[in-house]
């Protein structure tokens, strides 16, 4: 592993990752609510701690992964309580939801099962679900300027050329 990827990133660094996407940086000077921000914090903290975000995929069991993005979805949809609907951190703690909703509708049909086509089906939907994260992780340490641990390097977006 590189030095970069175990160093923690800073939230405005990643603005550069962000192409496509808006964001309150750049001219436009934006302070966050002190409570939100802090909540954003809080928020990156759980996440980085949810192996089920960047552990690898070759030791990745069916049955604890759904159960951990049941649990990301579930605080998710706690954090949500109490923020102001036009937050940037609302906006991506609905879509982080809406990605853990499609991993386990994917997941938990009677389709899903053990063994190598399902564990395919289990890499490719995690895969997508990491890769909505990353965006969402990006832009709120983005927007409040915050640090974001190295665990969830691998599943930021890519630096451009």
């Amino acid at each position: 592993m590189s030095k970069s990827a175990k160093t923690k990133r800073k939230g405005r660094e990643l603005a550069t990752r962000l192409v496509g996407i808006s964001t309150p940086v750049g001219g436009v000077s934006w302070n966050p609510p002190r409570e939100e921000r802090d909540m954003a914090r809080q928020v990156l903290v759980y996440l980085a701690e949810q192996r089920a975000l960047w552990d690898p995929y070759d030791i990745a069991i069916g049955s604890f992964v759904t159960q951990s993005i049941l649990d990301m979805r579930e605080r998710l949809r706690r954090e949500l309580r109490g923020l102001s609907t036009n937050s940037v951190l609302q906006e991506g703690l609905r879509a982080m939801q809406a990605a853990c909703r499609m991993f386990l509708d994917e997941n938990q049909s009677a389709r899903s099962g053990y063994g190598p086509p399902y564990e395919a089906q289990l890499h490719s939907t995690l895969g997508e679900l990491r890769a909505l994260f990353g965006i969402h992780i990006a832009r709120i340490a983005c927007a409040y300027d915050l640090e974001v641990d190295a665990h969830l390097e691998g599943i930021l977006p890519p630096e451009p050329d």
